[in-house]
């Protein structure tokens, strides 16, 4: 299964700081600059969340965001040390610098790799480490997926092009509707509840998780994939002979 973070943080402020240093470090256009500020800001409002009364078992909330995060955070180091991150982060990794790829596509491609592959992970070291039952996270699992829906609603808010600049021809709106949160995360937990389910078959289980990545990574791959410049429609009708 893929590598977890050097130096691990384990509170939810020592995810904000790792991702903070690291977005600071990173040029604005890059890909994974993209990525990591959509997720700073979710983390954020997690750690802001965790005190409130918000989640049913803050500890336990707390324990499962590190371990979500220290999934990602492997993979950038992963990275760094000149190596490769598990297949679902490959593409995002790969294409952080194309030209033609949009912020959008790098959001979205970081969020399908973190939540079709490592929320899984999480939640299944999360169980095993607290010697707790599927059940007992769903709940909170639910609350933390409130929050996401509202970043996923930002995300095509601020990353979209104006309506100006899109339209139902646009190849990136049929791009952008392809792909659901909802969806994801559904598919996470059905994947952490197979994996709990084959925790005694460490083989299969092993199987299984390399799986959802390389499909996971398919999915990032046509995320990504690039797009031509958007158009206003009079440009369209100044170019035609």
């Amino acid at each position: 299964m893929p590598t977890q973070a050097r130096h691990a943080p384990r509170t939810v402020q020592n995810v904000v700081a790792r991702m903070s240093a690291l977005g600071a470090a990173l040029p604005p256009r890059d890909g994974v600059a993209v990525f990591n500020g959509v997720y700073l800001s979710v983390t954020e409002e997690v750690g802001r969340r965790l005190g409130d009364g918000y989640f049913h078992d803050p500890s336990a909330t707390q324990e499962l965001d590190v371990r979500f995060a220290e999934r990602y955070l492997g993979a950038v180091d992963a990275v760094t040390r000149g190596g490769r991150p598990p297949a679902c982060w490959r593409p995002l990794f790969q294409l952080r610098r194309h030209p033609g790829v949009r912020p959008v596509q790098f959001a979205l491609a970081g969020i399908n790799a973190h939540i079709g592959h490592d929320l899984a992970l999480a939640l299944l070291d999360t169980c095993r480490a607290r010697d707790l039952e599927p059940d007992a996270l769903e709940g909170d699992f639910d609350r933390i997926g409130a929050l996401l829906t509202g970043m996923e609603e930002r995300i095509r808010e601020e990353l979209m092009p104006g309506p100006d600049l899109l339209d139902v021809a646009d190849p990136l709106t049929h791009l952008v509707g392809s792909w659901s949160l909802e969806k994801a995360r559904d598919a996470a937990f059905a994947a952490f509840r197979a994996l709990w389910g084959l925790r005694g078959v460490p083989e299969l289980a092993e199987e299984f998780a390399e799986r959802v990545d390389a499909t996971v990574g398919l999915v990032g791959r046509f995320l990504l994939t690039p797009l031509p410049s958007a158009q206003r429609p009079a440009d369209d009708a100044t170019a035609r002979p």
